[in-house]
């Protein structure tokens, strides 16, 4: 369960929330590995030639180290 502490306006209007750092770092790691979730969903979903991950992976250090030079 999340400790939150809602900061409001003069109105009472909530503005603003506030919640422990550690639960925050959690909605943030859980909301990270959703994403990740639904980008693997959606590749799955196209059709196309895939790249075994060692190969793919030493393409992205190539374009990576190409980029800094």
């Amino acid at each position: 369960m999340l400790h939150v502490h809602y900061v409001t306006d003069s109105q009472g209007k909530p503005l603003y929330v506030q919640i422990p750092v550690k639960e925050y770092e959690k909605l943030v790691a859980d909301a990270e590995e959703l994403a990740d979730i639904a980008a693997y969903k959606k590749a799955k979903k196209r059709s196309g030639k895939s790249v075994p991950f060692d190969e793919a992976f030493q393409e992205i250090e190539a374009h990576h180290s190409n980029q800094i030079s």
